[in-house]
């Protein structure tokens, strides 16, 4: 069996809050009817002390219950008490009446005092189980300021003098006062518990779904332009091998060789561990692009003392743009242009691709454009990345002959490298493509 110490600690936090708060309102009872019910056993003669000891258990446990029901409602766990809550406050009404009533009347001063206390505890406590269920904190003033009004009236319709339906209002109005504070803090201690772990837990679902997210666009960068390159070398591959050309061997080589290293990409990524490199990726893009028959120029500046996660970021935006210049476009010239200023890198990919053509098989500037700024998840997997350094992205045509992306990333001034500027300039006039289907 199970202790009192596991069944504790097998409890959550906002649990362990809950189970406390209700034993505190739950132990409110016994008070009520330990302070203010044995002093009337004590000090009422019998048998008036016997019934008004009935009448305060009788109350005691009908405010349990309303508080019990009332904490359920704070949790949804049942619909609010009102019926309850109205019984509760008018049998409270009730018995207050009656022991306001007896004040003067059965005995001597302490009788009076402890009947006083009685009638006391009975609003206190009434008031406070009652405000636990109640929905807006100007209710529960509400509640005290008219349960201290009617003290003061009682009071002088019994033949109380004006000093003591002063002394009984005062008492009464900080006693109610008092108790619904610590109803509506309670009350709200335990909603903000909930809510918080509901938070957390919100945060740790939006974690995974990020994560997925980032996964996702991982899979999709790495597989999509291999993917591209391999469809592009198969179809070499096909037509040199209907020539009899002995190069079809090489290109399907090249193409073992992509998809082996596709597999260990696809590998890295599950692992968490791939991060794009900025200088092999210029290198890659200049090589496929050139492979596909491309005229492919690359500008750099010198990336060794840039981030490391700027260099990841701006490393996806070149394998993105060269994956767009393959799927998306006509190309004939590809354009790569990084620069580093003393307050941001700002990477260039332009490329010719939305030429408007004349033949019936050729892509419109309109339509290429469109499906390489925004169809595909491509741009707005970059726009994600870049959003991670503070960088922007920018795509679309331009002067309706080219289209354009470009890149920023802003660079801290203690990272940000002197721009001294190299150059990688690559002319290819023709292709291995083209040359066969020439």
């Amino acid at each position: 069996m199970r202790g009192p110490t596991a069944w504790w600690q097998g409890k959550s936090t906002p649990a362990k809050v809950e189970t406390y708060t209700r034993w505190s309102f739950y132990s409110f009872p016994l008070i009520e009817v330990a302070t203010f019910g044995l002093p009337v056993l004590g000090q009422v003669p019998m048998p008036q002390a016997g019934w008004l000891f009935a009448l305060l258990a009788g109350h005691a446990a009908l405010g349990a219950l309303t508080g019990a029901r009332a904490l359920d409602w704070v949790r949804d766990v049942r619909d609010q008490p009102l019926q309850l809550m109205w019984a509760f406050a008018v049998f409270s009404g009730m018995v207050g009446i009656v022991v306001c009533a007896m004040i003067g009347r059965v005995g001597d001063d302490e009788t009076d005092a402890a009947l006083g206390g009685l009638w006391a505890g009975v609003m206190v406590f009434g008031i406070g189980m009652i405000t636990l269920g109640v929905r807006r904190r100007r209710s529960a003033l509400y509640l005290c300021a008219g349960c201290a009004a009617g003290t003061a009236v009682l009071s002088l319709v019994v033949g109380g003098s004006a000093s003591e339906a002063l002394a009984a209002t005062i008492a009464v109005l900080l006693g109610t006062s008092f108790f619904a504070f610590t109803s509506v803090f309670s009350v709200w201690l335990l909603k903000a518990v909930y809510e918080l772990d509901e938070a957390r837990e919100t945060r740790a679902r939006l974690a995974v779904a990020e994560e997925r997210l980032r996964f996702g666009r991982d899979l999709h960068d790495v597989i999509g332009r291999n993917l591209a390159v391999i469809a592009l070398k198969s179809e070499l591959a096909v037509q040199l091998a209907r020539r009899e050309r002995p190069e079809a061997v090489d290109q399907m080589t090249e193409v073992q060789r992509i998809a082996q290293e596709s597999q260990r990409e696809v590998r890295d990524v599950v692992r968490g561990y791939r991060e794009a490199d900025l200088g092999v990726e210029l290198a890659g893009a200049q090589g496929v692009l050139e492979a596909a028959g491309i005229v492919c120029s690359v500008d750099r500046a010198d990336t060794a003392g840039l981030p490391g996660e700027v260099q990841s970021a701006l490393a996806w935006v070149v394998r993105e743009g060269t994956t767009n210049v393959l799927r998306h476009g006509n190309a004939g010239q590809c354009t790569v242009v990084l620069k580093v200023t003393e307050g941001q890198v700002v990477l260039t990919v332009e490329n010719d691709g939305i030429r408007a053509a004349d033949g019936d098989g050729e892509r419109t500037a309109a339509g290429v454009a469109e499906r390489s700024a925004g169809a595909g998840s491509g741009l707005a997997g970059l726009r994600e990345r870049l959003a991670i350094v503070d960088g922007t992205l920018e795509a679309g045509p331009v002067d309706g002959e080219a289209f354009r992306v470009v890149a920023r990333v802003p660079l801290a001034p203690e990272t940000a490298p002197s721009p001294v500027r190299g150059s990688i300039a690559v002319t290819s006039a023709a292709s291995a493509v083209r040359e066969v289907a020439s």
